[in-house]
């Protein structure tokens, strides 16, 4: 029975170290500016602060690659999150949505903070500070709704 668990163990670390050579991309291409959301929208200090803490890393090319995205295969997931996350919506492309579809993502922003569905459970478990208070909340979406007035959600829906 030693002798099979010594061998499972070896197998495991050797496939653990085989699957180190499969990486998958963490790019961070080149932002300019004068296309992002907060320069297009300006917004407060808490506003920005909350899309810098809980959001950017996932909805930006200003994504901070932690140690782990470095380990598979937690490496894949945070890339495939990070690449799923900038292609639904991404704050450093803001200049190249149109316009009804900057309306749409604006309602959304508000929508999913309060539906609580961002930021990802996956992302607050491992990042307790990217969590949204109330007053996050709130502030999100009074930014959002002077974005896209006319995008079919108020402040008060629940």
């Amino acid at each position: 029975m030693a002798k099979v668990l010594k061998r499972s163990f070896l197998l495991l670390v050797i496939v653990m170290a085989a699957i180190q050579f499969v990486r998958p991309s963490r790019f961070n291409p080149p932002v300019d500016a004068r296309n992002e959301i907060t320069t297009m929208h300006p917004a407060s200090s808490a506003v920005a602060s909350t899309l810098e803490r809980s959001c950017n890393d996932c909805h930006s090319d200003r994504t901070r690659w932690p140690w782990y995205s470095n380990v598979a295969p937690a490496s894949w997931l945070v890339a495939h999150d990070v690449h799923s996350g900038r292609s639904a919506l991404n704050f450093s492309r803001w200049a190249a949505i149109d316009v009804d579809k900057r309306q749409e993502s604006a309602g959304k922003i508000c929508e999913e903070v309060k539906d609580g569905e961002m930021p990802m459970f996956q992302y607050v478990l491992l990042h307790p500070h990217a969590r949204l208070s109330t007053a996050d909340i709130q502030a999100l979406c009074s930014w959002a709704l002077r974005i896209a007035p006319g995008a079919g959600f108020t402040e008060d829906k629940d």
